[in-house]
């Protein structure tokens, strides 16, 4: 359905727990491409999606190592070739008193990769979702659960996903345009 008019098609429903049950029978019926929209966090509805992005931890990780490398070898730089200054005979390359510079800077990186890979992988800035092409999705930051599964989603056709969203028992059932 990737030359489809629609975006998908969203349900409207009145409880977190209802949403988080019309998921489950959702993925039980083979969708895969799905979205939940909520005014506040629900638990357990990432696990239902079955969201598991695990790559912004491990960007985090290789940050965290370029940040230890790069704090170390700047100091090694700067003591020993840069500028070396001896004082007291003491060594240029001196390891255990670059400790606490190597770690801020593993911990600068790690949490700079961390934003930055975040923003990047969630598409963001997005100032225009198509869910806002449906008037009740005002309601979506207020008191409403919407699901939406996406027309990219393998078993999607727009009358059998129509008819399964309206047997979840929703408060309403729209198709949402491009």
């Amino acid at each position: 359905m990737a030359n489809s008019p629609y975006f998908g098609i969203a349900a409207q429903f009145e409880t977190p727990e209802a949403l988080i049950a019309a998921v489950r029978r959702a993925r039980e019926a083979g969708y895969s491409k799905m979205d939940a929209y909520t005014p506040f966090p629900v638990h357990g509805l990432s696990d239902e999606l079955q969201f598991r992005d695990e790559r912004v931890p491990i960007f985090m990780f290789l940050g965290a190592c370029v940040g230890a490398l790069s704090g170390f070898f700047l100091q090694t730089y700067t003591n020993a070739y840069d500028y070396p200054f001896n004082v007291g005979g003491r060594p240029l390359v001196a390891y255990a008193a670059w400790v606490p510079v190597t770690f801020e800077c593993t911990i600068l990186f790690s949490a700079l990769t961390g934003v930055f890979s975040m923003i990047i992988m969630n598409g963001l800035p997005k100032p225009f979702d198509p869910m806002f092409n449906i008037a009740s999705f005002a309601r979506a930051s207020q008191d409403r659960f919407f699901l939406c599964i996406e027309a990219k989603d393998p078993n999607f056709v727009v009358e059998d996903t129509t008819t399964f969203m309206e047997n979840l028992g929703a408060l309403s059932v729209e198709a949402v345009p491009r």
